[in-house]
Parts: structure tokens; C-alpha cells; sequence
């Protein structure tokens, strides 16, 4: 860990974090709580929302101010596990086979619309995220650190889609929904705002290894016996709930908490509080409770949180 990241004020940081994103794009904090919240507990984030509306815009100015590499990656019908991996290339000057990274390495990873693409590479992309590191002719090659991927899913649009399976689902940390901008500032767009002047304006905010060492600190920050028991208690009442057929698993609960703790980390707090369990309930755990019938769980999860009394 370095010096800075044991002296750097944090609540300081998350305010002009916020503050220079907000300066490019519009976003809320419902979206961009649990995106920041994800980037410090190595969390990977679902956005789903229609084309045009800034998710691309948002993932480069996250990534300008905290000094990250940043690639985007197209996924298509026709995509292949080695375009988004790399690939062994023959170089004939060096009689030897080299290896060539593909937009994978990279700290934030925009994968745009990951049900367009094959079940062969989508399963690709989630063996990086899970394990952070990718196999390529036998051999295991490690990803960036930190390694975060923003996906995207456009909800509406079914077209030359497939199915993204609950497997895959339960790789991603949150999910997010990124809507329409409020009436103010799409008409700022319209009077020539112009966010790409303004991105390239921003300064980063703190390096990688500062990045890196807040990152480890964020493990220590504690869970108390009641928190995991209220934690547990919701879980727990998502899997009895007559509407659902699949309820929230243990890794779900573990990394909600990872969460939680990402949570109070950056509201300068070493300790979690049932505030942090019940504001992250839903960007953790709609997209990991299955109903019958299908639908969205969102609803249920906060009809189940709010049923759940906190036992102190």
C-alpha cells in the first residue's frame, strides 16, 4: 500500500470525483453511487439503458479521473473470444510467436451490449471477470489491476440478441439504469454543451497505485455481528418469498457486503452500518432474485428489505 493511499482524505476524493463526472454528464446518484462503490471493492456493474443516452460518455470520464486505462469494446453476433482477449502472432524477425493483448487489459472495460454476443464469447469475458486473468494457448495470463468492466444491456431491443443467463448475471456486482437526462440539462446539450470539450478539460483525481492502495484498504473496514445477521435475515426472506423462485445466494450476500464496506469506506466511516445494507439492497440483489413468471425483482427486494427490522 502506498503512503498516499493511508493519507489521502477519502471523503475529499469521492466529492471531486463526483463533482468532475457531473461536469461532463448527467447522472444521478442512484447511478452513480453504486458505479463508484463497485470501482473500490473490485466490482463489476450492469447498465442497462437505451443507445444515446451517455453510458460510453460516462465510463471514459470515470476512468479520466481516476487515471485508469480505459478500452471499449463493440460486442457482436460474430465476435471472437481472441478479439477481445489477443491472439498469438507470428513475428518473422524474431522467428517466435508473440503475444498480442486485446482491449481485455485495461483497468475499465466498456463491454457495449454484451447480449449481442455469442455464449462462447460472453463466457470468455466472464471467466476474465471472475478470475481476473484469461488463458490464451495453455497459459494464464493476468489482467490489469484493478480490473472493472462496465456492461451494457439495452432492455427494449430483442433483435439478434441472446439471453443473458443467471450465471452471468451473478457476476456483476450491481445493476444500474441509466435514463433520459433531466429536461435542464438535455437542453444545455441542445444549446451546444458540448461534454467532449469538457471531458478533455478533466485532471486526474488520483494515480493507479493510489487507486490500488485504497482499494486494499477497503477490506478492512468492519461488519459487525448485527450487520450480518441483518443481512443474512433479508437473504434469507428472499428465498421463502412466495413470488420468487430463486432467491439470493451466499455469494450474493458476500458480495453485497463487499459492497456495504466499499459503501462506508467512502463516507470516511471503518465500519458498516445498516444504512449501507439497505441502500445497495437493490443495485446487488434485483438482478439476482428470479420471480415466477419472470419481471423484474426490484420491487420485491425493497418490499423484503422493508419487512426485515434491524435487530441491534
Amino acid at each position: 500500500m502506498t503512503d498516499s493511499a493511508t493519507t489521502i482524505d477519502v471523503r475529499q476524493l469521492n466529492a471531486q470525483v463526483r463533482q468532475q463526472v457531473r461536469s461532463v454528464v448527467a447522472v444521478d446518484d442512484s447511478v452513480l453511487d453504486p458505479i463508484l462503490i463497485s470501482l473500490f471493492s473490485r466490482g463489476h456493474v450492469l447498465i442497462e439503458g437505451i443507445p444515446g443516452t451517455g453510458k460510453t460518455l460516462l465510463a471514459r470520464t470515470v476512468s479520466r479521473c481516476l487515471d485508469v486505462a480505459f478500452n471499449r469494446v463493440q460486442f457482436t453476433n460474430d465476435l471472437m473470444p481472441s478479439d477481445i482477449v489477443g491472439s498469438m502472432v507470428w513475428r518473422r524477425d524474431a522467428e517466435k510467436f508473440q503475444f498480442i493483448r486485446g482491449p481485455l487489459f485495461a483497468n475499465l472495460v466498456l463491454a457495449d451490449e454484451i447480449n449481442r454476443t455469442s455464449p462462447r464469447t460472453l463466457s470468455c469475458l466472464l471467466e476474465a471477470m471472475e478470475n481476473g486473468r484469461v488463458s490464451i494457448e495453455g497459459r494464464t495470463v493476468e489482467l490489469a489491476d484493478p480490473f472493472i468492466v462496465l456492461a451494457t444491456r439495452n432492455p427494449v431491443e430483442f433483435h439478434g440478441t441472446y439471453p443473458v443467463p443467471e450465471a452471468a448475471l451473478d457476476r456483476f456486482l450491481v445493476r444500474v439504469r441509466l435514463g433520459y437526462p433531466d429536461a435542464d440539462r438535455e437542453l444545455d446539450l441542445y444549446r451546444g454543451h458540448e461534454p467532449e470539450r469538457e471531458l478533455e478539460k478533466l485532471e486526474p483525481v488520483i494515480d493507479r497505485e493510489t487507486l490500488a492502495g485504497l482499494i486494499d484498504r477497503v477490506r478492512t473496514v468492519a461488519i459487525s455481528d448485527p450487520v450480518a445477521q441483518y443481512c443474512y435475515d433479508i437473504v434469507s426472506a428472499t428465498r421463502r418469498h412466495d413470488a420468487v423462485v430463486l432467491g439470493a445466494s451466499p455469494r450474493a450476500a458476500m458480495t453485497w457486503l463487499s459492497a456495504c464496506r466499499a459503501r462506508a469506506f467512502l463516507d470516511g466511516r471503518d465500519y458498516v452500518l445498516p444504512d449501507d445494507v439497505k441502500a445497495l439492497a437493490v443495485p446487488v440483489l434485483g438482478h439476482r432474485v428470479f420471480l415466477h413468471g419472470g419481471g423484474d425483482a426490484d420491487a420485491l427486494v425493497r418490499e423484503v428489505v422493508d419487512s426485515v427490522d434491524v435487530a441491534l
